[in-house]
């Protein structure tokens, strides 16, 4: 059994199932956070910018606008046991996978909402009205 192999096998054994999420979307990431000898959760919630990495290593950064209007960033290892879960509140529909662009833009930022191929019931039944004459 190669070395290779072994790093694969536990590999395996520390990634965990985490929600299906694509730059643009907007996450809630709870995190475990050490205070002394208490051990509390907080709530981190932004766009995700960008996804790099493959494997245990994998990362992803989360970008908010905190009060005052300045941007803050968070790289986040996905795999790691500090992140207690991930949330996915927002779809958002973006053409590019890294949304460094977002970093120049003052204020808050509007991404369209992505519907996954789904149309409303009202659109549905329009286009249909449409085919039908």
């Amino acid at each position: 059994m190669s070395m290779d192999n072994i790093v694969r096998i536990v590999e395996k054994t520390q990634i965990k199932e985490v929600p299906d999420f694509r730059p643009g979307d907007t996450v809630r990431v709870h995190v475990k956070v050490k205070e002394g000898d208490k051990e509390r959760i907080q709530v981190y919630e932004g766009i995700v910018i960008s996804i790099r990495g493959s494997g245990v290593g994998k990362t992803f950064t989360v970008r908010r606008v905190a009060s005052g209007g300045i941007g803050v960033e968070r790289i986040f290892p996905l795999y790691v046991p500090t992140i207690d879960k991930i949330e996915v509140v927002k779809r958002g529909r973006v053409r590019r996978a890294k949304l460094y662009y977002l970093r120049d833009v003052k204020g808050k930022v509007k991404i369209k909402e992505r519907n996954n191929g789904f149309q409303k019931p009202a659109k549905q039944a329009a286009s249909k009205q449409q085919k039908a004459k």
